[in-house]
C-alpha cells in the first residue's frame, strides 16, 4: 500500500505527551424527633339508660379532641396573659433592649407570638438566625427530581484527526469503525483505516480514475472484510489481511451512497433510488432489487436480528423491508413512514428493542422521530432545531446520539425514551456529516465538514458496570459454545 500522507494525522489533541504515531493520542486527564403525650386516664360516660356507667377504651382514637401540648408554647402563653396586667408602661429603648433579649434568647419576638400552633408548619427562624439544635425549626430539603447524580461525559474531544479533501457531501456515509478496532475513512478517491489500538495508518486504496470518488463504506459484522461504495456505480469488497480487492460488483447505474450488510448479503442504496442485494459468496452477486424510493437512497441499515432493513431516502421517505420476498417473488416494504419533511440519512435500530428504529431528517424537518416498526407508530418526536446527519444508539447506557448540521454543528446526547438532553457536545465548525461508534460502545468518532476527525469518549462505562458486563458476555459465550459441542 502507498504511504498516507502527512497530512492525515493528529491536528491536535487536549492533552498529554506525544503518542507512538502520526495518528495516536492521549485521553485527557482523567478524568427530628418530637414527643407526643396522650392521656391514659380512662374517663367516666354515661350510658343510654342513663343509671349503667360503661368506660371509655385507652386505645387511640377515642371520641374527645385532646390537643398536642408539645405544639403549644406554654410558658409563653402564660407569660403574655400575665403581660396584660402589668400596668407599668416601658419605653422604646427598654422595649427595642427586650426584643433583642427575647431574639438571642428564643429566636424569635416574644410580641409576634402566637400562644397555640395546633397545626400547620413549625415557625421560620428570622433571616439570618441560626439554632445550634437544629430541631426547633423546619429545614429546606433538596429535592430528589433536582439532585444530580448522571456520569461525567467529557466536553472536549479525546482527539482531533485531520481529514482532508473529505467530500462535503450529506448523502454519502464516508466512515465506519469494524469490531476488530480499525477506522476506514473514505477522503476523496482514497480510503484509509487507521488503526485505534496502535496508531497504525493504512492507504487501503485509491481510484484509478481521478475524477471517481468514494461514496460509501461499510464493515462485515467480522470485521476481516470492507464494502466500498463509488461514485462510478460500483461496488467493491476488500480483504483486510491481504490488503487487496476480492471482487468488484456491478449492477448499480448510479452513485453508490449507502450500505448495509446482513451476514453475507451486502444491501446497496444507490441515486437511483433502487437497493440491490448482493450474496457476496456467489458469481451472480445481484440477488434482489428493492424499488421504493424516487430519489437517492442516503440511509440504510439491517437490524441486528437482520429481520428488517431500514431505508431512507432523498425523497423523505422511510421504508422498513423484510428479509424474504413475498409470495409474488417481489420485495415489498412492509412499513412506509412519510412524516418527515426532509431528506432522511440517520436510521439506527434500538440495541436492546429490536423492533423500535430512529430516524433523523434533513435541513426542513430538523426532527428525530422514534418508530415501532411492527404496528407502524411513531413513539415520540422531537424537534433537534437542526439538520440531523447521523444517530448512534448507545450499548452502554439507555441513550442515544445525534450528529448536526446548521446551525450549530454539534453532537447532542438523549435520554430514552424520555427525550430529554443529556449534553452537547460542541467543537465542528462545520455540519457533521458521520458518525461511528467504536467496537466497546465507549468512543463516538465524527467526521464533518470542516475536515477532521474528533473522537469523543461519551459512553465510557463505570468499572463496575464494565466488569459485570464482561462476565456477563462471557457466560453466553460459554453456553453458546456448550450448545454447538
Amino acid at each position: 500500500p502507498n504511504a498516507p500522507p502527512a497530512r492525515w494525522q493528529r491536528k491536535a489533541k487536549e492533552s498529554g505527551a506525544p503518542g507512538p504515531s502520526p495518528a495516536a493520542g492521549v485521553s485527557p486527564m482523567k478524568p427530628a424527633n418530637r414527643s407526643h403525650s396522650s392521656s391514659k386516664t380512662p374517663s367516666r360516660t354515661p350510658g343510654k339508660s342513663g343509671s349503667k356507667i360503661q368506660s371509655t377504651p385507652t386505645k387511640a382514637g377515642g371520641d374527645r379532641y385532646i390537643p398536642n401540648r408539645s405544639t403549644m408554647q406554654m410558658e409563653m402563653a402564660n407569660f403574655l396573659l400575665t403581660k396584660e396586667n402589668d400596668p407599668a408602661e416601658e419605653s422604646p429603648t427598654k422595649k427595642e433592649q427586650q426584643k433583642a433579649w427575647a431574639v438571642n434568647l428564643n429566636g424569635f419576638d416574644i410580641e409576634e407570638a402566637k400562644i397555640l400552633r395546633l397545626s400547620g408548619k413549625p415557625q421560620n427562624a428570622p433571616e439570618g438566625y441560626q439554632n445550634n439544635l437544629k430541631v426547633l425549626y423546619s429545614q429546606k430539603m433538596t429535592p430528589g427530581s433536582s439532585r444530580k447524580n448522571g456520569r461525567y461525559i467529557p466536553s472536549m474531544p479525546d482527539r482531533i484527526l485531520d481529514a482532508p479533501e473529505i467530500r462535503n457531501d450529506y448523502y454519502l456515509n464516508l466512515i465506519d469503525w469494524s469490531s476488530q478496532n480499525f477506522l476506514a475513512v473514505a477522503l476523496d478517491n482514497s480510503v484509509y483505516l487507521w488503526n485505534h489500538t496502535s496508531g497504525e495508518i493504512i492507504q487501503l486504496l485509491q481510484m484509478e480514475h481521478p475524477d471517481d470518488y468514494v461514496s460509501s463504506v461499510s464493515w462485515i459484522k467480522e470485521g476481516n472484510y470492507l464494502a466500498v461504495g463509488t461514485s462510478n456505480a460500483e461496488v467493491q469488497l476488500w480483504d483486510i489481511q491481504q490488503q487487496k480487492r476480492l471482487r468488484n460488483m456491478t449492477s448499480h447505474s448510479s452513485r453508490v451512497g449507502s450500505l448495509s450488510w446482513n451476514s453475507y448479503i451486502l444491501s446497496s442504496g444507490a441515486r437511483t433510488g433502487h437497493i440491490h442485494h448482493h450474496d457476496v459468496r456467489v458469481a451472480e452477486h445481484h440477488v434482489a432489487t428493492l424499488a421504493g424510493h424516487t430519489q437517492e437512497v442516503c440511509g440504510l441499515k439491517w437490524s441486528l436480528d437482520g429481520r428488517y432493513l431500514a431505508s431512507g431516502g432523498n425523497d423523505n421517505l422511510v421504508n422498513i423491508w423484510p428479509c424474504t420476498q413475498g409470495d409474488s417473488g417481489d420485495f415489498a416494504p412492509v412499513q412506509t413512514f412519510t412524516q418527515h419533511q426532509g431528506a432522511v440519512k440517520a436510521v439506527a435500530w434500538c440495541p436492546w428493542q429490536s423492533n423500535v428504529l430512529a430516524t433523523g431528517g434533513g435541513t426542513s424537518d430538523r426532527h428525530i422521530r422514534i418508530w415501532n416498526v411492527c404496528s407502524g407508530t411513531c413513539l415520540s418526536a422531537v424537534d433537534a432545531h437542526s439538520q440531523v446527519c447521523s444517530i448512534l444508539w448507545s450499548t452502554n447506557y439507555k441513550e442515544f446520539i445525534s450528529g448536526h448540521g446548521f446551525a450549530q454543528n454539534q453532537l447532542v446526547v438523549w435520554k430514552y425514551p424520555t427525550m430529554a438532553k443529556v449534553t452537547e457536545l460542541r467543537g465542528h465548525t462545520a455540519r457533521v456529516l458521520n458518525l461511528t461508534m467504536s467496537p466497546d460502545g465507549v468512543t463516538v468518532a465524527s467526521a464533518a465538514a470542516d475536515e477532521t476527525l474528533r473522537l469523543w469518549r461519551c459512553f465510557e462505562m463505570d468499572p463496575i458496570k464494565k466488569k459485570e458486563k464482561e462476565k456477563a458476555n462471557s457466560a453466553k459465550s460459554s453456553i453458546i459454545h456448550q450448545g454447538i459441542r
